[in-house]
This record gives C-alpha cells, structure tokens and sequence, in this order.
C-alpha cells in the first residue's frame, strides 16, 4: 500500500511563494509519473502539473510561468515550487500518479495553500 504525505502548505499573501514536498513510501516511486493537484471549495479536483520518469514536465494554463515540479527519486519525494501565487491558487493541494500511469493511489491528507492579504 502506498503512502502519500503532502507538506508544505500555510497561508502566504498574493505575490509570495510556497514549495510544497510529497512523500512517497515504497520503492515504486521511480518508474510512475507523477503529478500535483489541486481542489479548491466546491470545485473539481484538477491536475496542475505533471513530472514523468524521465523528467519531462506538463503544467496547467492557469500555473505555466509560476509553478515548477521537480522529483528527487532517491528520496521518493516530488516537489512543487509555487511562485507569483494568486488568491485563486487557494486550494487543497495533492500528489498522486500522473493520471496517465494507470489506476491512482489512494489520496494523502493534503496539505491547505491559502493566498490572503
């Protein structure tokens, strides 16, 4: 069973910048993309950004520019660097596979990015 642990979060004014950590347990990480989404209150949950295992990234028209997603696979860990953060950006973020690598996992807690002045 694999664990996903989503950290990072908090509340950060228009503007500011987050990096957010995933945390993958098992050695399975390696061979899946991966990717980070989102869902904010009484929206969809939506794929903001992918990274495949050979590295090669995708993002979302609404984050191209601001947001970049990096992987360290000796640490199963993926990264999200959120820049230029807007108020619309407010939302639960979580990682999972790239949907394109087969049946998701089971989702982690999430971790809360709220954009306020």
């Amino acid at each position: 069973q694999v664990q996903l642990v989503e950290s990072g979060g908090g509340l950060v004014q228009p503007g500011g910048s987050l990096r957010l950590s995933c945390a993958a347990s098992g050695s399975i990480f390696t061979g899946y993309g991966m990717g980070w989404y989102r869902q904010a209150p009484g929206k969809q949950r939506e794929l903001v950004a992918v990274i495949r295992s050979g590295a090669s990234t995708n993002y979302a028209d609404s984050v191209k520019g601001r947001f970049t997603i990096s992987r360290d696979n000796a640490k199963n860990t993926v990264y999200l660097q959120m820049n230029s953060l807007k108020p619309e950006d407010t939302a639960v973020y979580y990682c999972n596979k790239d949907p394109y690598s087969g049946s998701l996992w089971a989702w982690g807690q999430g971790t809360q990015v709220t954009i306020s002045s």
